[in-house]
């Protein structure tokens, strides 16, 4: 994982924990998100969303489909930045 990767996935995880109720702690990059934060698609777009908005990028639905951890959900969002 790249420098940027690791500095998105930091600000990943405490977004989502402070989002969906969770300790940080308690997430881990190879977590798969859902399961971790116990949310449905609907919800990981609204944390999609969130993401785009704090670094200012926008990442296309297709980039996201296959996408099921923290660090790979990281790593889309550094390949936009």
């Amino acid at each position: 994982m790249s420098a940027r990767a690791d500095a998105v996935l930091d600000r990943l995880l405490a977004l989502a924990a402070e989002r969906f109720g969770k300790a940080r702690e308690a997430l881990a990059p190879e977590d798969d998100l859902f399961d971790a934060l116990e949310i449905d698609s609907m919800q990981a777009l609204s944390l999609l969303t969130a993401l785009e908005e704090t670094f200012e990028v926008e990442i296309p639905d297709y980039e996201v489909q296959d996408v099921r951890t923290f660090a790979e959900l990281a790593e889309v969002v550094a390949s936009r930045l």
